[in-house]
């Protein structure tokens, strides 16, 4: 494609040079330039893609597109500039092109909020099976397209990524995808272009506001995904907002939205409705109303929040025209979701369960799960992520030492900072709650911490490894290490004389960084 046909029409533009050259690709990583590309130089947390024009151009780059003055930088004679105002948004614009606009082949299912959008990505991913439709699946966990996988290392990748995923996918035969879309992939235009069919909104509740600075912000990137709905659509059918009842954030949500809302809730009116249900450690059933008709709902997720998680999926795909047969038999067909109450079983007398709740309400959330369940004891165990969002780590000290009977601190991904320091900040939580300093114990090494929670379990009791998931790695200040909760627990239990477990990992996934 021909750099004048990426730039057609765009009035923001300024260009130094050739506009008549062949692209051969667009990107933002200068490692992986090829000869004729167009790099574009965005600002990243760490680094600046400025630094690395001299790099893409030593690689073969034609073009190269800034959003700092040309004249300061160091750029080669013979490289076409394209500045502009935010080269974030640039990207997304040129790499839409480039891909001949992937999301206006296919159905796109957005899924945002701060719990449960991998989960509602699974089971609208397994609906969507059942009803005999190939999909991708974009998410925490993994990118995939049936049997095809494809490698990645954030929730959302950056847009010329993205774009190149959804063309792959589309040309893989996919009817559509499901994604995950997060606030950073929101707040720094990563999905500007996608033309999304469905957006879903699960829940707010606080994280990320050492990027965001408020609930206000995180919100309004939130509220994009539902801003972005029925704008300049060119598909057939009319787009959807699917969105959580019982959320005090959704009448935000609800109105930054023009597309066609609808509403879903375990209690009072919504639009999907449960009028009974069973929750127990075998599973869910629910009869639940909707506009489309009665579903009886029969899965083996566990707890309250996940049977939330299964209307919004439902919703979202009886509005793309799924009937009601497909829903019921994908939601069942659903097995698990790894890392998301994941459980550990090597013959013990008492449940493990290893979830991936690493914000105050998602660990409130399971911690409340396990209690239902728990015959004897909740044993908690979790850590904070180091260079995080530091105001949550003490709600999830007083969270954890409110609902378990007893609590194990210890490290999660330190990262650079010190893991004492960490723990200390969850502890000014712990001692919030009542009989806090009483029921905790802190035990920096995480396979330490993981081996002493299970040897203090007894028949009856629920032990609760809680962070990290499906996670296969550990970042430490300088290095990161292979640690799955899963395998340790596994482990821990085989050292305890529990020999029913199979030691390897079930998902198989390499080290990367979350």
């Amino acid at each position: 494609m021909r750099l004048s046909d990426l730039l057609s029409g765009w009035a923001g533009a300024e260009v130094t040079g050739p506009t008549a050259v062949e692209i051969a690709g667009v990107g933002h990583d200068s490692r992986a330039v090829v000869p004729g590309s167009l790099f574009v130089c965005i600002r990243g947390f760490r680094q600046d893609g400025h630094a690395f024009i001299a790099e893409a151009a030593r690689r073969g780059a034609v073009a190269v597109m800034v959003e700092r003055d040309p004249a300061t930088l160091p750029i080669p004679a013979d490289l076409t500039v394209i500045r502009v105002a935010n080269t974030r948004a640039g990207l997304a614009a040129v790499a839409g092109r480039f891909f001949d606009n992937p999301s206006a082949s296919l159905r796109l299912i957005g899924v945002t909020g701060t719990n449960g959008k991998t989960t509602t990505t699974y089971l609208a991913e397994a609906i969507l099976g059942a009803a005999g439709r190939r999909v991708g699946l974009l998410g925490t966990i993994e990118y995939r397209c049936g049997p095809v996988t494809f490698p990645g290392e954030r929730t959302t990748p950056e847009s010329s990524d993205l774009q190149s995923l959804l063309a792959r996918m589309r040309d893989l035969g996919a009817w559509g995808a499901v994604m995950e879309v997060s606030s950073h992939s929101l707040a720094l235009s990563r999905v500007d272009g996608c033309e999304f069919d469905v957006g879903i909104f699960t829940n707010l509740t606080q994280d990320h506001l050492d990027f965001h600075g408020s609930m206000q912000a995180y919100a309004e990137a939130k509220a994009r995904l539902f801003r972005m709905l029925g704008t300049d659509r060119r598909k057939p059918g009319e787009a959807a907002a699917v969105l959580n009842a019982e959320d005090p954030w959704t009448p935000f949500m609800r109105e930054a939205t023009r597309a066609q809302v609808i509403e879903f809730g375990i209690s009072g009116e919504a639009d999907l409705r449960v009028r009974g249900m069973a929750l127990t450690l075998g599973g869910i059933r629910a009869s639940v109303e909707s506009p489309w008709g009665a579903l009886e709902v029969a899965s083996p997720l566990v707890g309250r929040h996940n049977l939330a998680n299964i209307l919004a999926a439902a919703g979202a795909c009886l509005h793309l025209g799924v009937d009601r047969d497909q829903v019921q038999a994908g939601i069942g067909n659903l097995r698990a979701v790894p890392g998301r109450f994941e459980k550990v079983e090597a013959g013990q007398p008492f449940g493990v369960a290893v979830d991936y709740a690493h914000t105050p309400d998602a660990l409130e959330r399971v911690l409340q799960t396990a209690r239902e369940y728990a015959t004897g004891r909740v044993i908690a165990l979790f850590g904070c992520g180091g260079d995080r969002d530091r105001g949550k780590r003490p709600l999830m000290g007083e969270a954890a030492a409110r609902l378990a009977d007893f609590l194990v601190i210890t490290s999660d991904n330190p990262r650079s900072e010190d893991p004492l320091s960490i723990i200390a900040e969850i502890e000014g939580g712990v001692k919030k709650a009542p009989r806090g300093s009483q029921l905790h114990v802190t035990i920096p090494e995480r396979r330490e911490a993981i081996a002493f929670a299970l040897a203090r379990a007894r028949g009856g009791d629920l032990v609760v490894i809680a962070g990290k998931g499906h996670e296969t790695y550990q970042i430490l200040r300088d290095r990161t290490i292979p640690f799955d909760d899963r395998v340790v627990a596994r482990e821990a239990l085989a050292a305890l004389g529990y020999a029913g477990g199979d030691t390897r990992s079930r998902t198989g996934t390499a080290p990367g960084g979350r």
